[in-house]
C-alpha cells in the first residue's frame, strides 16, 4: 500500500486546497483482495455522496505521442514530440452506494475479518475485500462508508413515504445478515434487508427498489405481534470493544458483534446481526417507535380463546385495557386497566393466567386463558403496556435505547 500518484496541481491562488475536490469527497489507500483468485493489489478508494470508486495506478502518456508524430521536429528542439509518462490513478470499478451494504464477514459465515470489508451494490457489483493498514483507518473507512449508505437510504425512505398514507410511512429500513438455523449447507448466514413500515416488519431477500418490490416480500410481521431482543455485547478485556465496530485487538473476531432477535409467533424467532453499533442502535430505537406508532393507530387488538369450553374474545385496547367477552353475545365478562396487571404465568404453549388487582379490596384475581398462538398475544401486551408508559412518560423510550447504556 505504498504506492502514491503524483501530487495534485497547486490551488489557483485565493482558493483553498481542500476546494479543489468536490464537498463530502474522501480518498485513501487500501490493500484489494478479490476472493479464490491471484495476488492483492494497492488500490485507492474515492467516496463521494454517491459512489465508491476504485482506482488502480498505471502509467499514463501525459505529452507527446508514443506512436510517433505527423511532423517531424525542428532541428533546434528535436526532442519535442518525444513522449512523457506518468503515473496515475485511473478509475476501474465504481460501485452505486444506494441501497448498498457493507459485509465483514467471510461468504456466509458468521466470522468477522480483521481491519477489512468489502461493499455490495444493489446491482450486484462487488468491490472485493478492501484491507487497511491500521484498525483505526478500517474503523473511519467503515463509518464513512455506512454513514454514506444511510443518508442515501434516508432518501429513500422519503421518496418510498411521499407516495404512501400516513400510517403507512416507513421508520426504518436496511440491510442485516441472518443466522439460519438447522441447515446443512456450509453458509450460516444470509443477507436481508429490514423495514418497518407501517404495521408491518417486511423481511426481503433484495432491496425494494420500485413500489411493486413492496408486495414481494419474503415474510410480512405485524409489529404489534413481534418483540425485538437485544443480544448481550461482546466485551473485550478493557470493557468497551475498539471504537464502533468491534475491531478489537489483534485476533479479536466475535462471531456476531453486533446482534438482536425478532421474535414472532408460535415461539419462533429469527437473529439478525450488523457490523456497526450505531447500526444496531438505530434499529432498537425504531423497533421501539414503529411499534409504538403501530399501538396509537390501531388502538386495539382482539383474539379469540376459550376458558372451559367457552369461545371468548380477548381485546387488548389502548384506552380501556383488557376485556373479555362471549364470542357470540359480545357480552363483557370482566374488564381491567393496564395498571391492574400485577403479573402472568403461561405453560409455554397455549395457556396464560393473568393476575388482576382490584383497587379497592387489593384482592389478587386470576384469569386464565388459552390461545391458538399464544406468543403472538403475550407480544401484543407486552407492546400495549410499553406504548402505555411511553404516552405518559414521553422519556421512557429514551431512557430504554441501547446508546444511552
Amino acid at each position: 500500500m505504498s504506492a502514491h500518484g503524483p501530487p495534485p496541481p497547486a490551488a489557483p491562488s485565493g482558493r483553498p486546497d481542500h476546494l479543489l475536490e468536490p464537498a463530502r469527497t474522501r480518498t485513501g489507500l487500501a490493500l484489494l483482495h478479490h476472493e479464490g483468485s491471484g495476488s492483492p493489489c494497492d488500490v485507492r478508494l474515492k467516496l463521494t455522496r454517491e459512489v465508491l470508486t476504485i482506482q488502480k495506478q498505471d502509467v499514463v502518456c501525459v505529452r507527446g505521442s508514443s506512436h510517433g508524430a505527423h511532423d517531424s521536429p525542428s532541428p533546434s528542439s528535436p526532442a519535442a514530440d518525444a513522449p512523457q509518462y506518468e503515473k496515475r490513478w485511473l478509475d476501474t470499478l465504481s460501485v452505486p452506494l444506494s441501497m448498498a451494504r457493507i459485509s465483514r464477514c467471510k461468504a456466509g459465515t458468521g466470522k468477522c475479518r480483521s481491519g477489512a470489508f468489502q461493499v455490495l451494490a444493489v446491482d450486484g457489483v462487488r468491490t472485493g475485500v478492501l484491507q487497511f493498514h491500521t484498525a483505526r483507518e478500517s474503523a473511519d473507512w467503515l463509518r464513512a462508508v455506512s454513514a454514506t449508505i444511510s443518508d442515501l437510504t434516508l432518501e429513500s425512505m422519503k421518496m418510498v413515504n411521499e407516495g404512501c398514507s400516513p400510517c403507512d410511512q416507513v421508520v426504518h429500513m436496511g440491510w442485516v445478515r441472518e443466522r439460519l438455523e438447522g441447515t446443512s449447507s456450509r453458509e450460516t448466514f444470509r443477507s436481508k434487508f429490514l423495514a418497518l413500515k407501517g404495521s408491518l416488519l417486511y423481511v426481503f431477500s433484495t432491496a425494494p427498489v420500485s413500489t411493486l418490490d413492496w408486495v414481494r416480500a419474503e415474510k410480512t410481521y405485524n409489529l404489534c405481534e413481534v418483540l425485538f431482543k437485544l443480544h448481550k455485547l461482546w466485551l473485550a478485556d478493557d470493557g468497551w470493544l475498539h471504537e464502533d465496530c468491534h475491531l478489537g485487538p489483534p485476533g479479536f473476531a466475535p462471531q456476531r458483534p453486533f446482534s438482536f432477535s425478532v421474535l414472532v409467533g408460535h415461539g419462533q424467532s429469527r437473529v439478525f446481526s450488523v457490523d456497526l453499533g450505531s447500526e444496531l442502535a438505530a434499529w432498537e430505537r425504531s423497533f421501539q417507535r414503529a411499534t409504538f406508532k403501530e399501538v396509537q393507530r390501531s388502538r386495539s387488538k382482539t383474539y379469540t380463546c376459550s376458558w372451559q369450553g367457552e369461545m371468548l374474545c380477548f381485546t387488548v385496547d389502548f384506552a380501556l385495557g383488557f376485556t373479555c367477552s362471549d364470542s357470540k353475545t359480545k357480552n363483557v365478562l370482566w374488564r381491567f386497566k393496564f395498571s391492574q396487571l400485577k403479573g402472568s404465568s403461561d405453560d409455554g404453549n397455549a395457556r396464560v393466567k393473568l393476575l388482576f388487582q382490584h383497587p379497592d379490596t387489593k384482592q389478587i384475581e386470576v384469569k386464565e386463558l388459552e390461545f391458538p398462538d399464544l406468543t403472538a398475544v403475550l407480544h401484543c401486551v407486552h407492546a400495549f403496556l410499553a406504548a402505555k408508559v411511553a404516552s405518559v412518560d414521553p422519556a421512557f423510550m429514551d431512557s430504554q435505547s441501547f446508546a444511552r447504556k
